[in-house]
């Protein structure tokens, strides 16, 4: 688990991650950062498009980056938050596990505030139990 420091560091940064938020179809806003091993947090947004299927997830965006920073390849994720502007929890979908599960233990948190800032934590092994991933295959 986070510290109470770290906690707030990442679900700031969820907040600030939602505001560039592109979704002028659904109008749900979404926002997740991950917090890596050296403390760098990257953030992410939800990106719509036109064509719906073309659209990316906070949470895949913010992977996107991180792998194109290189901090994939030397530093692992420590937590992942994730935020919108509604009062329920909001979970990463189905893909967007999927794509943490490829970079991420299956004991990392992931952080789910709602608007009011109430907060659940699982971790990737309770929301994707039984999941497949990179040592699957080796």
């Amino acid at each position: 688990m986070l510290s109470s420091e770290e906690e707030e560091q990442l679900k700031q940064a969820c907040i600030q991650a939602k505001s560039n938020s592109y979704s002028p179809y659904s109008k749900f806003r979404v926002g997740a950062s991950f917090l890596f091993s050296n403390g760098e947090i990257v953030k992410g947004a939800n990106v719509e498009n036109a064509s719906y299927p073309a659209g990316i997830c906070a949470e895949r965006s913010a992977i996107a980056i991180a792998v194109n920073q290189g901090l994939l390849a030397t530093e692992s994720i420590k937590a992942v938050g994730v935020t919108s502007d509604t009062d329920n929890v909001v979970s990463p979908c189905g893909i967007c596990r999927q794509t943490i599960r490829e970079f991420a233990n299956l004991d990392t948190p992931i952080y789910m505030w709602t608007s009011s800032g109430a907060v659940t934590v699982r971790t990737l092994e309770e929301l994707l139990p039984l999941s497949f991933g990179p040592d699957n295959l080796a």
